[in-house]
């Protein structure tokens, strides 16, 4: 696989697709400027020094090597903590997979059919959508860090987003594999930056 193939992709929509149909979804939302705030990537072969046991992967029998993966940042706890309330918040979405990176976030999420978009949402009949679920995440994150780092109004996240509507199985395969492995291929991502 292409590891670039994904990010890659401009930020743009299909024409006259519904992005609230059921479905997955791969998005990667970037911070502005691409400015590493919310992990750093730790462990051996990562940028930064190996200091503490991480995730162990099974190489061959009898050999184990440390992976890098990602260390959060508070910021990163924040958005940490919000990906994984989406599917309370929108209880007809299902959060696959995602990683945060230093500079992006990946998320796999699903989409079922529902008769209800929100839990607490102020507009519950509404139609849940990828660009109202990453529009509440970034808002909520946006808030949240600047509160945190007191910079009331300071853009944490680009304006956009990345997006891809999963076609089939080995799609959803491949992109649930290239989160897994984003960490260990961090040095030579698109989006790297040091």
């Amino acid at each position: 696989m292409d590891r670039n193939k994904f990010p890659k992709r401009k930020p743009t929509r299909l024409q006259n697709y519904d992005y609230s149909s059921p479905g997955a979804y791969f998005i990667t939302i970037c911070t502005q400027g691409k400015k590493c705030i919310l992990s750093d990537i730790v462990g051996e072969g990562s940028p930064l020094p190996y200091e503490r046991p991480t995730l162990s992967l099974h190489i061959a029998p009898g050999t184990y090597a440390v992976s890098p993966v990602p260390e959060l940042t508070r910021y990163g706890e924040i958005v940490d903590g919000l990906i994984k309330i989406i599917p309370v918040k929108y209880n007809s979405v299902f959060v696959d997979r995602y990683v945060i990176m230093p500079n992006h976030i990946h998320v796999l999420l699903s989409v079922i059919p529902s008769d209800n978009s929100g839990r607490g949402d102020p507009s519950p009949t509404a139609t849940v959508s990828i660009e109202r679920i990453t529009g509440w995440l970034k808002y909520q994150a946006t808030k949240e860090i600047n509160a945190v780092r007191q910079t009331p109004g300071e853009r944490v996240f680009q304006r956009s987003f990345y997006d891809h509507v999963i076609r089939c199985r080995d799609d959803y395969d491949e992109i649930y594999k290239y989160i897994a492995e984003n960490p260990l291929k961090w040095q030579s991502d698109c989006f790297y930056t040091h």
